[in-house]
């Protein structure tokens, strides 16, 4: 290849992509891409052709280039190419690439010169090149031959349009020497894209066709119509060299002769030709690289930031030392007590926000589940009533009693208390499933050593089943006790005198201690389920559960109120959870057989899960709406509705039962108290403290230490992984360090003036003939037999544009930059600057050229108004 600075960049791009896959990531460099934009024939193809260093597309006189290739450069150790229309080809011989071009583009365009915004997409594996994308675009034409459609022009820059608008374009403007510069097409495409001149850089071809005693100095000094990047000049091969093979190393050799031995040249030739270009282009990619190092610096060392605490155990980290496994040992155990009681009591380090865990749902069995499986074990009103009436009349026999028998009382008080026996069972069951997740959480942190892990969680859990028994047989002994010794001088027991004057309707809704009218239990939101289609839908509200009743709201701000539903006579069902559905279902219904809302039997509330479900039956039971009893038809129904009392029974009855519901309600609020304070000193508490004073002698009783702290094949891999990535890290940042110094960012160029641009869009401006800006030393040219003097005042009634001096011409059938010929024509002028002569050299003097030119006298003729229209 013939592109060294390229070949330079490719160790530096190499050692960032291998330093980033030593830690199994890519390095996204996003290199620029490198378009070349410009007329037909104006030798973009050849600019391509010499950035990359070999021969390999299609070249010759009018539109060649009809469909944009996308050249992608990929680094490589063999050297091919390959097409994405036929990928399973490998060509080694450039000559065939060229010959697929032109063979694919005439599939797609046809042979008579048409076009086509279809791209043709090469890719050429290379040892000697960077990941880069370079884009030949077709040449910009005016006037539509063979198939070409009348609207070519728009067609041509539109698709140009799409591969230079990148940000992350290079956009070469190519302009060959011998046409006008105000008049590039490419220039001015730049500028509609890149209005900062940032990206654009001007490429002059065809130096070498130039008419003799014509340069083009001051536009490659940037002096006449500048660019913010400049121009820079090469020199291709002509069509008689391409066709007689002339090899590229050879056409550079004669392009650096070229601009040595010309004297408009050969002082700036270090500054022209394709190798100065190729340096300005990887240039740019220098600065792009070393744009990206900060940010690649800064993932690196966040990374290694955040691997330097557990990297630090492990530098002088000895497998086998008894010292360190003991230390590990006691500090595993430690960590894992202290880890259990802040799951337990909750703390502010490593909250979890998803969901519920630990001491949470502990809290949450005790006053939620607890309670509301206590309430589903309470009489049904009527069964209740049926069974005091059978005592009383069991109680009196074959006599008529006079006065209600206490005997009958505490018979159903105690099948009531002896009914707390499973919720308070299935309430320790519920603790110590909790109690088991939460040290199996807890463990998590003892992976690296499987062993010691397995023989935690073995005697922790052995521990809590033992203290599950005992915690059990403490509970049944309070129900015992309960059951042992009727009280019924307790001070809050309603006592008989008072039991028979109480109404019965006022106790029917048995409402919290302390719960005003307007106290609210519950706020949140829940989903209405079982709303039809046609009316709406499933709907969300904010429902308002208070002591008297259930009220929804369009939104919490609790404005514009939907309904409100009375809680009497409504109780709680559950509902299945549907087939598609995600929510947990619970009903409400009216037990007097009434539509509920609007023409619904039950209202079917729906939450996110079975928590809430939970949480709100909870919530319910305070407000005095209890679940639904599991309907048993039997051969009771039919008594039921036949069973009736004579006044003496029926109040004797309604006495007992006030009596039972007052001495239930305290046994109820006992139970509910006692039943957390057990369980917490009898399992949890004593599950702690077992932790941290007994589980490392029960550990040490269990195994030997070596066999408890044996690493796992897994811990192991990690480590030295960890290692492996700690130490490619560093190897990354100080790579990216060498790149840093190795390398050196070019400033952007200063802006410049190029409103002539912007300017020339509407028409071209006059015709040039020579740099407008000479040199000191360098004597205008001179035109005509006679010399004459060197300014002429401009007439009263000229334009006020031509204020300034006129440029001299030069002489020549063609000019550099001419759009005609006509010596008369209106002199040209420098586009916001002022037109200057060097002071000091008269006119006639002679310049420094070959005696081929010989000077004339100059004549500067005024300029005339109607010379301009």
């Amino acid at each position: 290849m013939g592109n060294r600075g390229m070949e330079e960049l490719i160790p530096l791009v190499n050692k960032l992509q291998d330093a980033f896959s030593s830690i199994g990531q890519s390095c996204h460099l996003d290199l620029p891409q490198i378009a070349v934009v410009g007329g037909q024939s104006a030798g973009k193809s050849s600019v391509l052709e010499n950035f990359v260093g070999r021969d390999f597309l299609p070249r010759g006189s009018g539109i060649v280039t009809r469909r944009p290739l996308i050249l992608q450069l990929i680094f490589s150790k063999t050297e091919y190419a390959e097409f994405l229309h036929c990928k399973s080809k490998k060509f080694t011989d450039f000559d065939e690439v060229r010959q697929e071009i032109e063979a694919e583009t005439d599939r797609v365009t046809g042979t008579n010169k048409g076009i086509s915004p279809v791209p043709i997409n090469l890719r050429v594996y290379s040892p000697h090149v960077l990941n880069l994308t370079l884009i030949d675009l077709p040449g910009i034409t005016k006037v539509p031959v063979g198939d070409q459609p009348q609207d070519i022009e728009y067609q041509i820059k539109d698709m140009i349009l799409q591969f230079i608008s990148r940000e992350s374009s290079l956009i070469l403007a190519v302009t060959p020497a011998n046409m006008d510069l105000a008049n590039s097409d490419a220039l001015k495409m730049a500028k509609e894209v890149d209005p900062q001149g940032l990206r654009t850089i001007g490429v002059i071809t065809k130096l070498d066709l130039m008419d003799e005693g014509t340069d083009a100095r001051d536009v490659l000094e940037n002096k006449l119509l500048p660019l913010r990047r400049g121009y820079i000049g090469v020199v291709n091969r002509s069509q008689k060299d391409i066709d007689g093979k002339k090899d590229i190393r050879a056409a550079l050799a004669a392009e650096r002769k070229f601009f040595l031995s010309h004297p408009a040249y050969r002082h700036m030739a270090d500054r022209m030709g394709t190798p100065h270009l190729q340096k300005v282009l990887n240039q740019q990619l220098t600065n792009h690289i070393r744009e990206t190092l900060p940010s690649l610096r800064s993932k690196l060392q966040s990374q290694l930031l955040s691997l330097e605490k557990e990297v630090e155990e492990y530098k002088n980290f000895r497998p086998d030392d008894p010292t360190r496994k003991t230390k590990a040992l006691l500090q595993m155990v430690q960590q894992f007590g202290v880890d259990f009681e802040k799951r337990i009591e909750g703390s502010g380090d490593q909250v979890d926000t998803l969901e519920l865990s630990g001491g949470a749902r502990i809290n949450r069995i005790f006053h939620e589940r607890f309670p509301f499986e206590l309430v589903k074990m309470e009489f049904d009103e009527k069964d209740l009533r049926r069974e005091i009436s059978y005592a009383i009349k069991n109680i009196h026999g074959v006599r008529t009693g006079l006065f209600t028998p206490d005997m009958a009382f505490e018979a159903i008080v105690k099948k009531q208390i002896v009914k707390l026996k499973e919720p308070s069972l299935k309430c320790v069951d519920l603790v110590v499933s909790e109690l088991a997740t939460v040290i199996k959480k807890c463990a998590e942190k003892l992976g690296s050593y499987p062993r010691l892990r397995e023989e935690t969680e073995r005697i922790v859990t052995t521990h809590i089943r033992e203290r599950e028994g005992k915690t059990k047989d403490q509970i049944l002994l309070l129900i015992d006790i309960e059951l042992s010794y009727i009280n019924t001088n307790h001070e809050d027991f309603i006592g008989f005198a008072n039991a028979q004057q109480r109404n019965t309707q006022t106790n029917k809704k048995r409402a919290i201690p302390n719960q005003g009218e307007i106290l609210v239990i519950r706020r949140g939101w829940l989903t209405i389920n079982n709303i039809s289609i046609m009316k709406g839908g499933s709907k969300e509200y904010w429902f308002v559960l208070t002591a008297e009743s259930l009220s929804w709201y369009k939104d919490e701000e609790e404005k514009e109120k939907k309904y409100m539903l009375p809680l009497d006579n409504l109780k709680i069902r559950d509902v299945e959870k549907g087939f598609m559905s995600n929510k947990h279902v619970f009903a409400i219904f009216n037990t007097e057989q009434r539509n509920v809302y609007k023409d619904l039997r039950q209202i079917e509330l729906a939450c996110d899960s079975q928590e809430d479900v939970d949480s709100w039956k909870a919530s319910f039971l305070r407000a005095g709406v209890y679940p639904e009893k599991d309907q048993t038809e039997n051969e009771d129904g039919a008594q039921e509705n036949t069973f009736s009392m004579d006044p003496q029974l029926e109040r004797q009855v309604e006495t007992i039962r006030n009596l039972v519901d007052s001495y239930v309600g305290i046994i109820n609020k006992s139970i509910r108290d006692l039943m957390p304070k057990t369980i917490m000193h009898l399992m949890i508490n004593n599950t702690k403290d077992f932790i941290h004073s007994e589980l490392l002698a029960y550990l040490y009783s269990s195994a030997d230490q070596s066999s408890l702290m044996e690493e796992s094949a897994d811990q192991a891999q990690r480590r030295d992984d960890m290692l492996r990535m700690y130490h490619a890290l560093k190897e990354a940042l100080n790579i990216i360090g060498d790149i840093s110094t190795s390398t050196v960012s070019t400033p952007v160029p200063p802006p410049v003036d190029d409103t002539w641009l912007q300017t020339s869009s509407g028409h071209s401006p006059p015709p040039q003939r020579r740099s407008a800006v000479l040199p000191p030393g360098r004597p205008p040219a001179v035109r005509g037999p006679t010399p004459g003097p060197p300014l002429i005042p401009i007439p009263a009634g000229g334009p006020s544009s031509f204020a300034a001096p006129p440029i001299p011409s030069r002489p020549g059938p063609q000019n550099i930059f001419a759009a005609n010929n006509d010596p008369f024509s209106a002199p040209p002028q420098i586009p916001s600057r002022p037109a200057r002569i060097p002071p000091g050299i008269p006119p006639g003097v002679p310049s420094r050229r070959p005696p081929a030119a010989p000077n004339r006298p100059t004549i500067i003729r005024p300029a005339e108004p109607s010379l301009l229209d």
